[in-house]
This record gives structure tokens, C-alpha cells and sequence, in this order.
């Protein structure tokens, strides 16, 4: 059914008065009151509130939340390696715990210098992933500081670039695929070398002359339904699911993207998306199940 734009623009307008009016349980900036360095504190440095985090020979580093959640929106600001970032990859995720774990990521892929990064996602749904896209973006991201987010609720996850969607998961539950929607997860991000793979399938390695690599990070953003680890996970499950909690992130207008959002999607896709494994028949001779659009 085709939607107008006054229609359009009505839904736009409630979900900009949903997100003034309804608080969600965590929103910060600072560094230290979402987040702790899980690894290389020694590679970390600060600049007022800006984190600085290194890649040289020696370690990468990396930085965990200090809560797990479930459903909401993380965004962090990123600026990633200037110059040779060949082999280099910066990520930016949020996962559960356990073998059979659900993860949602943003993977910079770095490059020789005057080539574009590639930005890879993936999803894992219990356990499972190879659900990789690979874009290029429409400026440069070690230029600058951009904003990349992560949407989660019980019907889509969205990836984010500056507020325009690259990538949606739907829930497609009613055709036997399953949706990450049980596991409450952590934000993390690191720096690391992935040389044997991340830069033109591995055949560019990493330059270590020009190290130490940097990422600089700020603006934390976590709004999100908080589950404590004192409390089972069912439990969790059904408060963070609970239908009369207000949370702005399962209101109707969030279920799926407004008409603009679905543009930006279609234009991102049409000029930036350089794989996608719903179209990889080497790999999926079988198309996977989500991937059929009908």
C-alpha cells in the first residue's frame, strides 16, 4: 500500500515527540560512566573527553560496556585511522555471551592510502553468522568524526552511518527464521590487525612503519533497556519485553523505517554496497531464508 507524504511526515513527527518525551533508561557521553578498557590499557589515551585507542606491533586495545542490554540504540563517534590503515580493523559491536550468541557488527576496513575504507556488518543469531554487507561510504571517516549506531527491537536491527540506515534485519519469525530477541548484550570496540584477511582478501598486510595506528572515539550513547546480572534472564527478557513499559523503542512508528529512512536504505544500497552475501550464490547456492524478499 503506498504511504503519502502527509502520512509520511505524521509518522516522522511522532517519532521525533516519542523520543523527546520518553526517557530511556541510559543516556551518556562520558567514557567512564558506560564503558572500561577490557584489554591494552596501556594502548588507550585521552584528550578531554575524545579516547584515543592504538594498534601498534606489539597489541591492539579494546573497551567493553559495563552493563548488558536489551533492545535500544547504542551510538558511538569514531574517527578512524588516517593515512595506510591497510590490515588494520577498527569494531564496533554489541554481542551476548556463549557459544550460541547473538552480535550485531560494524567492522572499519582499512586500506592503502587513497583507497575508500569498507565497512563491513554481520549479524549472528544464535551463534550463527556469514551474514556479511560491504559498503563503501560517501566521505571519508578518517577525516572527521561520524556518528555509527546500532537500533534494536523486537522487530528490526538497524545499522546507522550519521543517522541514515545502511542495513535492516527483520524479524521474520513467521518464516522459520530466527531473530536475535532473547540474549541481553554488551557494547564493545577494538582495534586489532587482521592483515590475513581484511584488506583485498589479505593480499595487502600491514605496514608496520606506519604504527602506531589510532581511533579516536567520543560521544557515547547507550539508551537502552539495562539487565543486571543479579537477575535471571527470563526475567530480563520479560521486563525488557514488557509492552506497557513506554519504552520509546518499541512504540508502533519504530517497527519499522518511515518513508525517508526507506529511501536513504534504497540509495545507500544503490550506490555504496559493493557485497552482499543474500547475493553470493558461491557461497549460498540455496539463498538463505531471510534474504527472500517476497
Amino acid at each position: 500500500m503506498a504511504i503519502s507524504p502527509a502520512s509520511s511526515s505524521i509518522k516522522f513527527l511522532f517519532y521525533c515527540l516519542s523520543i523527546v518525551v520518553l526517557v530511556g533508561l541510559v543516556n551518556a557521553s562520558r567514557f567512564d560512566e558506560l564503558f572500561q578498557p577490557s584489554w591494552a590499557q596501556d594502548h588507550f589515551s585521552y584528550e578531554g573527553e575524545q579516547l584515543n585507542l592504538k594498534l601498534d606491533n606489539f597489541s591492539g586495545a579494546g573497551f567493553a560496556s559495563k552493563s548488558m542490554y536489551m533492545f535500544g540504540k547504542t551510538t558511538l563517534q569514531i574517527k578512524l585511522i588516517e593515512g595506510d590503515s591497510a590490515g588494520t580493523v577498527t569494531a564496533f559491536y554489541m554481542s551476548s555471551n556463549g557459544p550460541n550468541h547473538n552480535e550485531f557488527d560494524f567492522e572499519f576496513l582499512g586500506n592503502t592510502t587513497g583507497e575508500p575504507y569498507l565497512v563491513q556488518t554481520n549479524i549472528y543469531v544464535n551463534g550463527v553468522g556469514n551474514r556479511e554487507q560491504r559498503l563503501n561510504l560517501w566521505f571519508d571517516p578518517s577525516k572527521d568524526f561520524h556518528s555509527y549506531s546500532i537500533l534494536w527491537n523486537q522487530r528490526q536491527v538497524v545499522f546507522l552511518v550519521d543517522e541514515t540506515p545502511i542495513r535492516v534485519f527483520t524479524n521474520k519469525e513467521n518464516q522459520g527464521v530466527a531473530f536475535p530477541k532473547d540474549q541481553a548484550m554488551g557494547v564493545y570496540s577494538s582495534i586489532w590487525n587482521a592483515d590475513d584477511w581484511a584488506t583485498q582478501g589479505g593480499r595487502v598486510k600491514t605496514d608496520w612503519t606506519h604504527a602506531p595506528f589510532v581511533a579516536s572515539y567520543k560521544g557515547f550513547e547507550i539508551d537502552a533497556c539495562e539487565c543486571a546480572v543479579s537477575v535471571a534472564a527470563d526475567q530480563n527478557v520479560r521486563r525488557c519485553s514488557a509492552s506497557d513499559k513506554g519504552y520509546w523503542w518499541d512504540q508502533p512508528v519504530m517497527s519499522e523505517l518511515n518513508q525517508h529512512q526507506s529511501h536513504q536504505l534504497m540509495w545507500v544500497r544503490a550506490n555504496h554496497l559493493v557485497y552482499d552475501y543474500c547475493t553470493d550464490s558461491s557461497r549460498f547456492p540455496v539463498l538463505p531464508r531471510e534474504c527472500d524478499h517476497r
